[in-house]
């Protein structure tokens, strides 16, 4: 897989850069494995947005991905590697044995053809799933579950993975890919290697039109607003914001302000926080 680039023939190409597809082996979705989604466009149940800038986009059908791979001991051979509307990340479509098809993320290095399996006793191999409890120190896993069972939340973004660091008990300690330290009961599944299409993140959109696709209204900077709109709000031309720091459109603290709750139930599985970033490289903007 690589990138592409392309010659700024309009202002729109100067500045883009894509995946090339080349991984990709068809492009209709299984039939079966595909449903419609109502898009929110950021609103809650009784209509009222609770998630701004969002709304628009190119019309999706949803992929069902297997995030639990509860087929335990039944292999699967990977037929196609699919694109995925709703995510950064492929996915593998899988037949299994008994004739079952499932998508999952296609982890990087996955090939068409290949087997995979799901289970206690499953080989050491990258897109096998197995309790935390049976993967080797040290290595890289995806797809975590925080609770058996479930199904994987974490670590699902493309090229991630977390590093398993330690066992004791009935407890993993993995390292995130915030490089936070957290411990996770031994009987999660996860999967082994991680998860593909890493050149996403050199990636560029070039527009402000392909943002619009993706489902993403634009974004309007508090101090150009009137003060009823925003505190950074009103003054006469270009005017400070008028408060000791900046401030979201609620009044909070919007820089250095921690909104973790002080007494979370999870707090105690967490060995090392993760590391503080700045504005700067989490891409921020004014509120």
């Amino acid at each position: 897989m690589a990138i592409r680039n392309f010659r700024p023939y309009t202002p729109g190409t100067r500045t883009r850069v894509v995946t090339d597809f080349s991984e990709i082996t068809s492009r209709k979705p299984e039939r079966t494995l595909v449903v419609a989604k109502h898009r929110r466009k950021g609103r809650n149940n009784r209509g009222v947005i609770t998630c701004r800038h969002r709304g628009g986009g190119h019309k999706r059908l949803y992929r069902v991905v297997d995030f639990r791979r509860n087929k335990h001991g039944v292999t699967a051979k990977v037929a196609a590697i699919h694109y995925d509307p709703h995510r950064n990340a492929r996915l593998a479509l899988l037949f299994y044995a008994d004739g079952e098809k499932r998508y999952i993320l296609a982890p990087a290095g996955v090939q068409v053809g290949q087997t995979v399996v799901s289970g206690p006793d499953a080989p050491i191999e990258n897109g096998n799933a197995m309790p935390l409890s049976s993967v080797p120190l040290g290595s890289a896993v995806h797809c975590v579950e925080l609770y058996a069972g479930r199904g994987g939340q974490m670590v699902r973004t493309a090229g991630a993975s977390a590093q398993v660091m330690a066992k004791e008990g009935d407890y993993v300690a993995l390292k995130l890919p915030s490089t936070e330290v957290r411990l996770v009961r031994r009987e999660c599944y996860a999967t082994l290697g991680e998860v593909g299409n890493s050149e996403m993140r050199n990636t560029s959109l070039g527009k402000a039109g392909r943002r619009r696709w993706l489902g993403r209204r634009p974004q309007v900077r508090g101090s150009v607003m009137n003060p009823c709109d925003h505190p950074h709000g009103g003054g006469e031309g270009r005017a400070p914001i008028g408060r000791s720091g900046p401030v979201t459109p609620w009044g909070k603290p919007a820089l250095g302000l921690k909104t973790r709750k002080r007494n979370k139930p999870s707090n105690q599985y967490v060995l090392r926080k993760r590391r503080k970033t700045s504005k700067r490289s989490r891409g921020g903007r004014d509120s």
